[in-house]
C-alpha cells in the first residue's frame, strides 16, 4: 500500500533521490573497500568496545558491507522499500528514518552483543524501514499480514544463522517502528514543530542508551 501521509508539506515527488543516493554510496564504499584490500571497512565497521573513541562508526558502518552478496542483498531490499516509503514521508523525514534506524541497530548491538566482534552492513536501517512501513500500514488502515510474514522470517534469519547480527535487525525495527508512529501522530501542518521535538528526542534517548551502556558497566 503506497499511501502519502500528509504531513503539511507537499509530499515528495519524482526520483527517490535520497534512496538512490544512499545504494550509491554503499556501492561507491564496497568498490574502494575492495582496491583498498579491506582497508577502508576497518575504518568504517562498528566495534562496540570502541563506541566512545569513534562513536560515529554506529551510523559509518550501515554503508559498508562485507561481501558483494551482503551488499547485493541489502541494496536490493532498500530499492525495494526505499521508494515507496520516501514517497510516502519525504525525503527529508526518510532521511532520518534511515539515520535512526541505523544508529537504532548500532545501539542494540551495543547493549546485547559481544564488545569485540565486529558489525557492518545496512540490515538494521532496512529493518527499521519494515518497521516503519508496518506501522504505517497499519495506522492508514491497510492490510499487514504479508508484512508481518516478511519480517519474521526475516529476523527468524538472524536467530538461527550465525554471523548475522540480530541485535541490529531488533534495534532498527523498534527504532524504525518508534519513528513512524512519531509521524502517523503528528501529521498536521501545525503539529510540525511537535514532530521535529518528538524526533530529536527519539535520537536523544538512542544518546543517553549509548552513553548508559558505559556508565552502568
Amino acid at each position: 500500500m503506497a499511501r502519502a501521509i500528509r504531513t503539511g508539506r507537499r509530499i515528495s515527488s519524482g526520483a527517490p533521490v535520497v534512496t538512490w543516493s544512499l545504494i550509491a554510496i554503499s556501492v561507491i564504499v564496497f568498490v574502494l573497500n575492495e582496491l583498498s584490500s579491506d582497508a577502508l571497512n576497518q575504518t568504517l565497521w562498528y566495534r562496540p568496545v570502541l563506541t566512545l573513541f569513534a562513536p560515529w562508526t554506529m551510523l559509518t558502518a550501515t554503508v559498508a558491507h562485507a561481501s558483494f552478496l551482503h551488499l547485493a542483498v541489502n541494496m536490493l531490499s532498500l530499492w525495494v522499500l526505499g521508494p515507496m516509503l520516501e514517497h510516502m514521508v519525504g525525503r527529508a523525514r526518510f532521511l532520518g528514518l534511515y539515520l535512526l534506524a541505523g544508529l537504532g541497530g548500532s545501539v542494540a548491538v551495543l547493549w546485547l552483543s559481544e564488545p569485540l566482534v565486529p558489525v557492518v552492513g545496512a540490515s538494521g536501517a532496512i529493518f527499521g524501514l519494515l518497521g516503519a512501513l508496518f506501522v504505517i500500514q497499519r495506522g492508514l488502515g491497510g492490510n499487514s499480514t504479508q508484512l508481518v510474514v516478511v519480517i519474521v522470517l526475516n529476523l527468524a534469519i538472524g536467530f538461527f544463522v550465525s554471523g548475522i547480527s540480530w541485535q541490529a535487525h531488533v534495534g532498527g525495527l523498534v527504532t524504525g517502528a518508534l519513528v513512524a508512529l512519531v509521524y502517523m501522530r503528528t501529521r498536521k501542518r501545525q503539529q510540525r514543530p511537535l514532530q521535529a521535538a518528538l524526533v530529536a528526542g527519539v535520537a536523544l534517548l538512542l544518546v543517553l542508551l549509548t552513553v548508559a551502556r558505559f556508565v552502568l558497566a
